[in-house]
C-alpha cells in the first residue's frame, strides 16, 4: 500500500501529468466547448488520457475539472452540474489510477488575473461548492492551479482547510518571476500560504522551464516545504491554423532534475505538455537524489538591477526624413536596431541606448509594440522622442492585436503628425499569453490587410473610403519567419505580404550561416529589400530559452555547444562573438542587416553596428559593390 500523499512528496520527487485541455485538442477535439462536460459526456476519452500520463510515468494525476466552477460552466449552461461533473472527474482519475498514481482535485482559479468585477460573495460561493464536491468523491489531495494573485489563492485555500484537512497543492501563474500578480514578493505569498496550511506550494502555466526556473531561485532553499513545477512547453505559436507549443520533451526532461535541485518535489507539465513530455521528465527524475548543494547558486544579476548609464549629451534634435531605408539599402548595408521599450516608467536606460546606437551609426531604431503581448511603454511616445532628443530615424511595429479599426487609424494618423513614416506591420502575440491574460485580442485586421489599409492612406484615403485632404508617406515592412521547416512555403505567406503593399521585410534572427545562404536563395527574386534578423545571445540560459520555449527562433547545435554553460560577460562576449560570424554571411547575401538588442544590453548591437560599418567600409575601400545596380541583395 502506497504511503499517503504527504509522506511520499517527504521521501522523494514525484512526478505528476501533463496538459489535458490542450492535449485534448491535439488529438482533434474542438475547443468552445467544456472539456470538463466531457466526464459526462465522453468518460472514456477523459480515463484513456489519465490512463496515457500514468503509462508514460505520472505518479500524480490531476482531475479534469479545472474549469468545473458554477460561473464558468454557466456559460454553457452546465452551472447545475457542476458536483455531478466534479464527482465524475474524481472517478474517472481513480479508475485508470488504481494503486499506481496519487489522484488530486483541480481547482482553478476564478479571476484569473482578470480584473473585472467578480465578486468575492460568488467566487467563495463557486470555490465552496467545487472544493465540496471533490472532497465528497475521495481524492488524494487537491490542488489550486493558476492562480495569479495571493489575496484569491488564499481564499481558496481558507475554504479547503474549513472542509478538511486533505493535502493541498498551490500553484500561482506568474510574469514577473519575483512577485505576484498583484505584487506580492514571492517569498512572502509562500510564507502566507504555508502558515494557512499549504501542504506544497509552486508554479504552473504562464511560462516554460526558463521562467518557472527563475521564479523558483526567488524561494529560499530553507523554505521549508516542497514546492512544485508544473511548466508550459514553451511559448505557444499559429501555425498553419493550429495552436502548437515549441518546447521538446527532452528539453522538458533537462530542466525536471534543475526544478529538483531548486527543493521541487512535485513536477509535471501544464499547456502544451503531452505524454511525451511527461515521459522525458519521469526518465529524468529516475533514481534522483536530492544534492543540497545543487542550485545553491544565485543566478545572474538581471540587466535591470546593473547602474543605469548617464543621461547622453544632447544631440541634434531632429533625424533626417529621408532617403528612407528602402532607398539607402539600395546604396550600401544599413543596420536597423531593435531596442525594447521599457517595461517600467523609467526610460532612461533606453534613450542611453538609443544614443549609443546613434553614435555607432545605426540607420534606423526600431521598437516592438508589446511584443510576447507583455505590456510597455508606448512605442509611439518613445518614437517621438528619439527623433527628437538623439536625431535617429524610429522604426515602429505596429500590432494588430491591441486596436481596432478605429484605433489603428487613428494611431497611424498620430504617426503621421510626428513624421514617423516607418512601421512593421505585424500581426501581434495573443492577448492571453502575455502579463494580462484577462485583456482582449483585437484582431479587427490580419498582418496582409494593415499593410494594404496602410498604402490607403498614402492615397488619402481613409479605412472607412473617405478622403483625408492629404497622403500619408508611410514605408512599411513585413515580418518574415524563415525558422520554418518548409521555407518555399514560408516565402510563398512573404509574397503575399509583398503583392498587399510590403515595401520592405525584416526576418527573425537566424543563427546558421547555411539557412542565411537558403534565405538569399529563396528570396532573390523578390522586388523589396530584405533585412536578415541577428539576434546575438546574452548567456548559455538566454540560448536555451529562445531555442526551446519563444515560436520562431531556432538555434543550431554548434551555438547552443558554445554558449552551453556561460553567463554574464562571457556569455555576452561569446554571444556577440557569434553574431559577427553571422554578420560575415549575412553581408555576403544581404544589405539589410536587422539586429536585436537582448535585456537592453545595447553596448552589444553598438558593437555589432560598428562592426557592420567597418566591414562595409573595408568591401567598398577594396572596390568591391556592395549591391548590385537596382538590386538589393549582394551578388
Amino acid at each position: 500500500m502506497k504511503p499517503d500523499l504527504r509522506a511520499a512528496l517527504a521521501e522523494r520527487a514525484l512526478v505528476g501529468d501533463g496538459a489535458m485541455g490542450t492535449y485534448l485538442y491535439q488529438l482533434g477535439f474542438p475547443i468552445g466547448v467544456s472539456f470538463e462536460e466531457y466526464n459526462l459526456l465522453q468518460p472514456d476519452v477523459i480515463a484513456d488520457v489519465h490512463r496515457r500520463y500514468i503509462a508514460a510515468g505520472a505518479e500524480v494525476i490531476e482531475t479534469n475539472t479545472f474549469s468545473a466552477q458554477h460561473g464558468k460552466l454557466a456559460k454553457y449552461g452546465l452551472e447545475k452540474k457542476a458536483e455531478q461533473i466534479n464527482a465524475a472527474g474524481v472517478a474517472l482519475a481513480r479508475k485508470a489510477a488504481g494503486d499506481r498514481a496519487y489522484v488530486v482535485g483541480a481547482i482553478g482559479a476564478i479571476r484569473a488575473g482578470r480584473r473585472k468585477n467578480v465578486r468575492t460573495a460568488n467566487i467563495r460561493r463557486d470555490f465552496e461548492e467545487q472544493a465540496g464536491a471533490l472532497i465528497g468523491a475521495g481524492p488524494d489531495g487537491l490542488l489550486l492551479e493558476t492562480f495569479f494573485d495571493l489575496e484569491e489563492l488564499s481564499l481558496a485555500l481558507g475554504i479547503i482547510r474549513k472542509l478538511s484537512d486533505i493535502p493541498v497543492i498551490c500553484q500561482f501563474a506568474v510574469e514577473d518571476p519575483t512577485r505576484t500578480h498583484d505584487g506580492v514578493p514571492l517569498p512572502e505569498a509562500f510564507a502566507r500560504l504555508a502558515a494557512e496550511g499549504a501542504d506544497v506550494i509552486g508554479f504552473n502555466c504562464r511560462s516554460g522551464p526558463n521562467g518557472i526556473l527563475r521564479a523558483l531561485e526567488a524561494i529560499p532553499r530553507d523554505f521549508g516545504l516542497p514546492l512544485s513545477a508544473f511548466p508550459n512547453a514553451g511559448l505557444p505559436d499559429y501555425v498553419d491554423g493550429q495552436v502548437v507549443y515549441s518546447a521538446t520533451p527532452e528539453y522538458m526532461g533537462a530542466n525536471a532534475r534543475r526544478f529538483a535541485d531548486l527543493g521541487a518535489r512535485l513536477i509535471g507539465g501544464c499547456c502544451g505538455t503531452t505524454p511525451a513530455h511527461i515521459a522525458a521528465i519521469a526518465g529524468a527524475l529516475r533514481g534522483y537524489a536530492p544534492d543540497a548543494q545543487a542550485g545553491a547558486e544565485a543566478s545572474q544579476s538581471s540587466p535591470a538591477a546593473r547602474a543605469q548609464p548617464a543621461e547622453p549629451a544632447p544631440i541634434p534634435a531632429k533625424a533626417a526624413v529621408s532617403p528612407s531605408i528602402v532607398e539607402l539599402v539600395r546604396q550600401r548595408h544599413t543596420v536597423i536596431v531593435e531596442l525594447d521599450p521599457p517595461r517600467e516608467l523609467d526610460i532612461a536606460k533606453f534613450m542611453a541606448g538609443a544614443a549609443a546606437l546613434k553614435d555607432a551609426q545605426a540607420d534606423a531604431l526600431t521598437m516592438a509594440d508589446n511584443s510576447l503581448a507583455v505590456t510597455r511603454m508606448s512605442n509611439m511616445a518613445l518614437a517621438a522622442l528619439v527623433q527628437e532628443r538623439v536625431g535617429i530615424r524610429p522604426l515602429v511595429h505596429l500590432a494588430c492585436r491591441d486596436r481596432n479599426l478605429i484605433g489603428t487609424q487613428s494611431h497611424l494618423m498620430g504617426f503621421d503628425a510626428l513624421g514617423i513614416d516607418h512601421v512593421l506591420a505585424v500581426t501581434g502575440d495573443p492577448a492571453k499569453f502575455g502579463d494580462l491574460p484577462g485583456s482582449s485580442s483585437v484582431y479587427d485586421l490580419t498582418s496582409f490587410e494593415i499593410i494594404r489599409m496602410i498604402k490607403q492612406l498614402n492615397e488619402g484615403i481613409a479605412f472607412s473610403g473617405k478622403p483625408l485632404k492629404q497622403k500619408a508617406g508611410f514605408v512599411v515592412g513585413a515580418a518574415f519567419n524563415p525558422n520554418v521547416k518548409y521555407l518555399d512555403k514560408a516565402v510563398q505567406r512573404l509574397e503575399r505580404k509583398i503583392a498587399s503593399g510590403a515595401d520592405y521585410v525584416m526576418t527573425q534572427p537566424v543563427y546558421d550561416a547555411a539557412l542565411i545562404e537558403r534565405i538569399a536563395e529563396a528570396t532573390r527574386h523578390l522586388a523589396v529589400p530584405v533585412f536578415l534578423g541577428i539576434f546575438p545571445l546574452a548567456s548559455g540560459r538566454n540560448a536555451e530559452y529562445l531555442h526551446n520555449e519563444v515560436p520562431g527562433i531556432q538555434l543550431s547545435d554548434e551555438v547552443r555547444r558554445r554558449m552551453s554553460g556561460l553567463e554574464g560577460p562571457a556569455g555576452r562576449a561569446e554571444g556577440v562573438a557569434i553574431a559577427k560570424e553571422l554578420l560575415d554571411s549575412a553581408m555576403a547575401h544581404f544589405n539589410g542587416i536587422y539586429l536585436m538588442t537582448p535585456f537592453l544590453f545595447y553596448d552589444m548591437t553598438a558593437e555589432l553596428t560598428r562592426y557592420v560599418k567597418a566591414q562595409s567600409k573595408i568591401t567598398r575601400e577594396d572596390g568591391q559593390t556592395s549591391c548590385p545596380p537596382g538590386g538589393f541583395q549582394v551578388e
